[in-house]
């Protein structure tokens, strides 16, 4: 994959790729954007090592981090975004579905209390678990939450994840090299993050408190 990847390094449709992935991530969970982007960020940064060595000018030969880091956050809220308004819109058959699904009603009531509370940092965090950014999604929608309150902390999921990917496939390069262990330990740490947060994710809400008499 990383050598699939690096050919389209010179190209601008790297970029398109990597939107595209990450925009139907949260429709098709198994997408692996995550290790795209992470791919893509370790081509770029074996490019730049490269390029620099030969030439000294690296600007228009490999893509940009920083575009990168933007493209996959951009493509992030857009399709978390798109998802919120389906599920919004989805009348009574989405309903049942969710209704039948313990896991989305459980991310309904838990986002709806933390989005209450200013808290949506389960926004974030879902972010990072195996499809834990559709069930957000979706269940922000199905509950109808309010724009307000739910796309800003999409907007600082995807600010994070990206930054976290895309980090961590420079930084590996740039360290390891730009080989099979340099990727490798970059996607174990992207799975680590995802098991942690999926754990936190599917945590019991805490119990309400009691009323006062």
């Amino acid at each position: 994959m990383l050598e699939s990847v690096g050919a389209l390094t010179g190209s601008p449709w790297i970029y398109a790729v990597v939107a595209l992935s990450v925009v139907l991530d949260v429709f098709v969970p198994v997408l692996p954007s995550g290790v795209l982007v992470i791919t893509a960020a370790t081509a770029a940064a074996a490019g730049t090592t490269t390029v620099a060595g030969a030439t000294g000018q690296v600007a228009h030969q490999v893509p940009d981090i920083l575009a990168l880091m933007v493209c996959a956050t951009a493509a992030s809220v857009l399709g978390d975004f798109v998802a919120y308004r389906l599920a919004w819109r989805g009348g009574e058959r989405l309903d049942r579905a969710i209704a039948r699904s313990h896991r989305l009603t459980t991310a309904q009531e838990r986002l709806g209390a933390a989005l209450s509370r200013g808290g949506g940092i389960l926004v974030v965090i879902a972010r990072f678990a195996p499809a834990g950014r559709s069930v957000v999604s979706l269940g922000a929608g199905a509950a109808h939450r309010k724009v307000k309150e739910f796309l800003p902390w999409s907007a600082l999921a995807g600010v994070a994840w990206a930054g976290y990917s895309v980090g961590l496939g420079y930084l590996g390069a740039q360290w390891l090299g730009a080989s099979w262990l340099g990727a490798a330990v970059s996607l174990l740490a992207l799975f680590v993050a995802g098991t942690l947060a999926a754990l936190f994710v599917r945590r019991p809400a805490p119990a309400p408190a009691p009323a006062a008499p």
